[in-house]
C-alpha cells in the first residue's frame, strides 16, 4: 500500500508498526508538509457498522485534545473500504521496550511518567474521555525523554464493543484491566488510574503483578488477588511510593484516587522529599565505602600532600556566618522530617507493625483485633460483594501483610451483600474457565449440554441467558458446549453466467458436492452457461451464503435457443467488484523502527 494517496492528501511512505486492529504508516501531510503516522484498520473491523460509527465519534473526541503528554491525532477519514486515523509521528520508543531493554527503572524515572501519564488522563478526564486502555504499549517516551499516551480513539470503541461482545483483540490488555473491566461492569476515571498504578507497579519491579496461563485466570486475578507489595520485589522503594501504588490499584474504585490529580500531588510530595533530602532518605541502610586496601597507601599520600596545598589557599573564616546558615538547615531539615513523618514517608525508619487481615471479620471485631496490634480503625464505605456477607468487612487499606507504624488508621469498607448483577458473555469460552468466571459475578454454572458444532471441543457456543441481562445473584446459566464435530461453513461461490466445467470446479474447489447437473431452455444465456444452482430439495441457493462444507449442489445449465444472447460476468462492474489487494494484512503484533503504535 506504499505510495498510495488518502483523500489527495496523505502520502503512504511505509509501514512501520502493525498490531492487531490497525496498520500503521510513516506518511506525508502534502497540504502542512509534514511526516505523520497514519494507522489504517484491519479489514475484519470495517464490517462491523456499529464499530465504525463509534470509531469516528470516539477518534473526533480524540482529536480535540490538546496536551504534550498526549499523541496529537490531526485527522480522521476514509477512503472506500479504508478507515484511518491520521497522528503525530513519535520519534521514540514505547515504555514496554524501554522496560523490556531496562528490566526495570528507577523509582525516580517511573515517578516522572506516571506525573507525565496521570497529567494526560487528567486533561482527557476533564473533557469526559475515559482511555480504558493505559499500558506501557501505549506510552511512548520520545527521544527527549517526554511521555505521550496514545490510541484514545481506538482504546475506547475497542473497550466498549469488544467487553460486550467478548472478543479476543482486548484482551491483550488484560494484564493492565481493572476489576470493573473484567467483570464487564461500569467503567469511570478511576479505571484509568487502577491501569496506570498497574504500569507504575511494572516500571519499578519489571514485571506485570498479574500473570497467567491464559487471560480470564488473569482477570479473575485482578477481581479477586491483591497485588504483592513493590517492596517485597525490590528494595529502595519509598514507603509513600507503595501506598500510592496500594491506593491506585484498589479493588474498590471508591477508595483509589478520585481524580489523576490527586495521585500527581502525591507524587510531587516524594519529588520535593528527594529533592530536599536526597534519594537516600528512602533507601534501606547505606553501607560506608571505603578505600580498596590496594590503594590505601597511595590514597593516604595524595590526601597528605593535598592537606598542606589547601592549607595555604584557604581564606579567614567567618564563624558567626557559619552558625546561622547552620542553624537555617538544620531547622529546614527539622521541618521537613516533620512533615515527612506527617505524611508517612518514614514509616519504614521506626519499628513497624504487619497489618492482619480483617476481611470477613465484622466491625467490632476488627476494632478489638486492631487494638490488640496498637492499630485503628475506621470504617470506610457500605459497597457490594459478591463474596462477603451483610454486615462483614470486604475490603481493607493499607492490605494485609502492610508494614505500617503504631497508631496507624485502617480503613475498612463493610459489605451491603450480594447484589443482583449484570450476566457476562460467556460464549466462546471453554466451559470450565466459564464456570469460575460466573462465579465472579455472583452466578453458578448449570446443565451442560453438548451440541455438534464447529468450534473446539468444549467451548460455549450459547448460554440460556444473554449476556447483559439483569439477575438474580445464585442464578444458574445453562449452556451448550461444542463437540467439535460439527462440519466447517462455506461460501457459495459466484457461477451463474459461467461455462458448467468452471462452475463444477469452482463449487468443488471450495469443498462442495455436485448431486447433479440438469439442462434448461433458457434465451438469456448460451448453450453450457449455468443458469443457476440449487440444493436437493431444488431450493435455489444464492452465491455468498454459506453452506456447510460437503454439501450437495445442483448444477442447472442452459441447452441454449438460437435467441441466446452473451452472457452476463458477474464477476465485471458493480460496487463490489475490484482489487483488495491494498487492503491492510497480518497476524501478530510487531515493532517496526519507529515506536508509533497499533492497539
Amino acid at each position: 500500500m506504499s505510495n498510495r494517496l488518502l483523500k489527495g492528501r496523505y502520502e503512504l511512505i511505509e509501514k512501520i508498526g502493525e498490531g492487531g486492529m490497525a496498520v500503521v504508516y510513516k506518511g506525508k501531510d502534502r497540504f502542512l508538509n509534514r511526516y505523520v503516522a497514519i494507522k489504517i484498520l484491519r479489514p475484519e473491523f470495517i464490517k462491523d457498522e456499529k464499530f465504525i460509527e463509534n470509531f469516528g465519534k470516539e477518534s473526533q473526541a480524540a482529536a480535540g485534545l490538546s496536551h504534550p503528554n498526549i499523541v496529537n491525532v490531526y485527522d480522521v477519514g476514509e477512503e472506500g473500504n479504508i478507515h484511518f486515523i491520521v497522528m503525530e509521528l513519535i520519534d521514540g520508543k514505547s515504555l514496554s521496550q524501554v522496560i523490556e531493554e531496562k528490566g526495570r527503572l528507577d523509582y525516580k524515572e517511573a515517578i516522572s511518567i506516571t506525573k507525565q501519564v496521570a497529567s494526560a488522563l487528567s486533561m482527557a478526564h476533564s473533557n469526559q474521555i475515559i482511555h480504558r486502555d493505559v499500558k506501557p504499549h501505549n506510552i511512548l517516551i520520545t527521544s527527549s525523554g517526554t511521555a505521550k499516551l496514545a490510541d484514545f480513539g481506538i482504546a475506547m470503541v475497542v473497550s466498549k464493543e469488544s467487553i460486550a461482545e467478548g472478543k479476543e483483540k482486548i484482551m491483550g490488555s488484560v494484564h493492565y484491566f481493572s476489576p470493573e473491566q473484567a467483570r464487564g461492569a461500569y467503567v469511570d476515571e478511576r479505571s484509568d488510574i487502577y491501569s496506570l498504578g498497574i504500569v507504575l507497579h511494572e516500571m519499578l519491579t519489571g514485571k506485570v503483578p498479574f500473570d497467567g496461563d491464559n487471560p480470564i485466570s488473569i482477570a479473575l486475578m485482578h477481581i479477586n488477588d491483591e497485588i504483592l507489595p513493590v517492596s517485597k520485589e525490590v528494595s529502595g522503594i519509598p514507603p509513600q511510593l507503595e501506598k500510592i501504588i496500594e491506593k491506585a490499584t484498589d479493588k474498590y474504585q471508591t477508595n483509589r484516587y478520585a481524580s489523576a490529580d490527586e495521585m500527581i500531588e502525591d507524587l510531587d510530595n516524594i519529588d520535593f522529599i528527594t529533592r530536599v533530602m536526597g534519594s537516600s532518605v528512602f533507601s534501606d541502610k547505606e553501607e560506608k565505602k571505603k578505600p580498596e586496601e590496594d590503594d590505601a597507601e597511595n590514597y593516604y599520600k595524595a590526601a597528605m600532600e593535598n592537606r598542606g596545598a589547601e592549607a595555604k589557599k584557604k581564606k579567614p573564616v567567618n564563624k558567626t556566618k557559619i552558625f546561622i546558615i547552620s542553624a537555617v538547615v538544620l531547622i529546614a531539615i527539622a521541618g521537613v522530617i516533620g512533615l515527612g513523618a506527617a505524611l508517612g514517608w518514614f514509616s519504614g525508619s521506626s519499628e513497624e507493625i504487619e497489618v492482619p487481615d480483617f476481611k470477613g471479620m465484622t466491625l467490632e471485631e476488627a476494632q478489638e483485633e486492631a487494638e490488640k496490634k496498637g492499630l485503628k480503625i475506621e470504617e470506610g464505605e457500605k459497597v457490594y460483594s459478591p463474596d462477603q456477607e451483610e454486615g462483614l468487612i470486604t475490603s481493607q487499606s493499607p492490605s494485609e501483610g502492610s508494614m505500617v507504624s503504631e497508631g496507624r488508621v485502617i480503613t475498612v469498607n463493610i459489605s451491603l451483600g450480594k447484589k443482583d448483577g449484570v450476566v457476562p458473555r460467556i460464549i466462546d469460552m471453554d466451559y470450565k474457565e466459564a464456570e469460575e468466571y460466573l462465579k465472579s459475578f455472583g452466578f453458578e454454572l448449570g446443565i451442560v449440554k453438548t451440541v455438534t458444532n464447529t468450534k473446539p471441543e468444549g467451548v460455549i457456543v450459547s448460554q440460556s441467558i444473554d449476556a447483559g441481562t439483569t439477575a438474580d445473584s445464585g442464578t444458574k446459566i445453562d449452556v451448550e458446549i461444542s463437540d467439535g464435530k460439527g462440519k466447517e461453513m462455506k461460501k457459495v461461490p459466484s457461477v451463474v453466467g459461467k461455462d458448467v466445467d468452471t462452475a463444477k470446479s469452482e463449487i468443488e474447489k471450495v469443498g462442495f458436492k455436485i448431486s447433479g447437473i440438469s439442462y434448461e431452455e433458457n434465451a438469456s444465456y448460451q448453450k453450457n452457461i449455468v443458469i443457476k444452482i440449487t440444493d436437493d430439495s431444488g431450493k435455489e441457493i444464492s452465491a455468498g451464503s454459506e453452506l456447510e462444507e460437503g454439501s450437495n449442489i445442483n448444477i442447472i445449465v442452459s441447452k441454449g435457443t438460437e435467441a441466446s444472447v452473451e452472457p452476463e460476468d458477474p464477476n465485471t462492474g458493480g460496487e463490489n467488484s475490484g482489487d483488495n489487494s491494498d487492503n491492510p494484512s497480518g497476524d501478530g503484533e510487531t515493532q517496526g523502527n519507529n515506536s508509533q503504535q497499533t492497539q
